[in-house]
């Protein structure tokens, strides 16, 4: 086998079981919105805008997960299983610190954030209860972060695709007795998704603390996540606060594009709801090939074999792109029967059809971006993302989105167009900047000395 057959092999091992992770997480998200939808449209919206809160503090979590994920994939590419371990540690730690603050927070200011998105009546009382439960319990994600998306980058996506799976069958259970009160129980509705949410990652944190001590090479010890190294705490915040940032502007953004649908209506709060699950499965595979390919990027970076790295991505864009125009042509043609399965209002049905038919514009632009993006902070170079962010997210499509919705008055659709002019225009940005190869000279142990990992004339350009 040469090595570019090996490194396909490598994409698909990794990639498929992260792709089922994320299918399932994705369902997880549909099976609430079902489940709920059997309350109301108000519950639905309520969750929904609870959502793009606790999204945010998950966001701000991710500081510390991806950072040491990166950290920990060059580590061992560049043989170093020791430092790995520590690192690991480390961000445990730093990242149920970072949970614990936002539980409280959460906690106490979740309904004041809520009203600073417009949300009131109905849709505000069911979005105050999700947000205290399920935002209270955000420490739990915070550590399953960190476990994750470690596991992830020791090649073991198999392992954590299957704790996945059983945190999804324990959560629709959950849902199924609570939610409508089944052997007895309660029916207690949006609490009830909620408390099966918080019971779900409880179990799975669990698993995840026990499968990281039998897949390591050198296993995290007690000192490891008591002593912070200063060291490892300003290379996971490297990647991470930039990684973290950029993704923080774009639900910023989306933040205030819910606040602009606000003025459209409960209909429209809805309908955006149901498109957005539907949505969610389109750009799927894309994250999972995005994902797949960071770790990767990251070993070769790690072992100082660029070239390789530089056709990796190239190659992870063409297929990525591929699947996700198949998936979505299928999605954009039974369309109008998947908005059906959320809900009878016609008047949302319709609305919800239309934007999905734009799609195609938005989920190949972000398909780009998820890829290129993700090796970029693979490679160490975290920042460049976050400048050209700003500029597309905040000063383009913001102002872009407004004059769409209330000025030519296209209403959702012009969120949808907004958004997906943003994704092409960032996604030109990513690829020249992959291309022009300057991603190479920020190598988070280039300095370091570190036994080589191939021949010389092996990286030569």
């Amino acid at each position: 086998m040469n090595q570019t057959e090996h490194q396909e092999f490598n994409l698909v091992r990794l990639t498929w079981p992260i792709f089922l992770e994320l299918f399932l997480f994705m369902l997880m998200g549909s099976v609430d919105t079902f489940m709920i939808s059997s309350v109301s449209d108000d519950a639905v919206s309520g969750v929904g805008a609870a959502n793009q809160i606790i999204t945010m503090a998950i966001l701000v979590l991710s500081v510390i997960g991806n950072g040491a994920a990166i950290v920990v994939s060059q580590y061992l590419g560049s043989k170093k299983p020791k430092e790995a371990a520590e690192v690991t540690g480390n961000a445990v730690t730093l990242n149920l610190a970072v949970g614990i603050i936002l539980s409280t927070a959460m906690l106490i200011f979740g309904g004041a954030l809520l009203g600073a998105l417009n949300v009131t009546g109905d849709i505000l009382v069911h979005a105050k209860i999700y947000i205290h439960i399920v935002g209270g319990g955000i420490f739990l994600q915070a550590l399953i972060n960190a476990l994750a998306t470690t596991i992830r980058t020791y090649g073991f996506t198999k392992q954590t695709m299957m704790v996945s799976l059983l945190m999804n069958l324990i959560h629709v259970a959950g849902n199924y007795l609570l939610i409508f009160g089944h052997f007895g129980l309660p029916a207690l509705g949006v609490q009830g998704a909620a408390i099966s949410t918080v019971a779900s990652r409880l179990i799975c944190l669990v698993i995840f603390f026990l499968l990281l001590y039998r897949i390591m090479e050198v296993r995290v010890k007690l000192t490891y996540y008591i002593h912070l190294s200063k060291k490892y705490v300003l290379q996971i915040l490297k990647i991470g606060i930039p990684s973290a940032f950029e993704s923080v502007i774009y639900q910023s953004c989306q933040l205030i594009f819910t606040l602009y649908i606000t003025y459209l209506g409960a209909e429209a709060m809805a309908t955006r709801q149901y498109a957005l699950n539907i949505s969610s499965y389109i750009f799927l595979f894309s994250v999972a090939v995005s994902m797949g390919t960071s770790i990767i990027v990251g070993h070769l970076v790690g072992a100082r074999r660029p070239e390789e790295a530089y056709k990796r991505v190239f190659s992870s864009v063409k297929w990525a792109l591929l699947v996700t125009v198949i998936i979505d042509a299928a999605v954009i043609f039974f369309r109008v029967p998947l908005m059906g399965l959320f809900t009878d209002n016609l008047d949302i049905v319709a609305m919800g059809a239309q934007v999905i038919l734009l799609s195609i514009f938005l989920e190949t632009g972000r398909t780009c971006n998820l890829v290129i993006i993700n090796s970029l902070r693979a490679s160490g170079d975290a920042k460049f993302p976050v400048y050209m962010g700003l500029i597309s997210m905040v000063c383009i499509s913001l102002p872009l989105g407004y004059v769409l919705v209330f000025q030519l008055h296209l209403g959702l659709a012009g969120v949808w167009l907004a958004t997906a002019f943003d994704e092409w225009l960032r996604a030109v940005i990513m690829y020249f900047r992959w291309k022009s190869r300057a991603w190479e000279k920020h190598s988070l142990i280039e300095h370091e000395t570190a036994e080589p990992a191939v021949p010389a004339a092996a990286t030569a350009h």
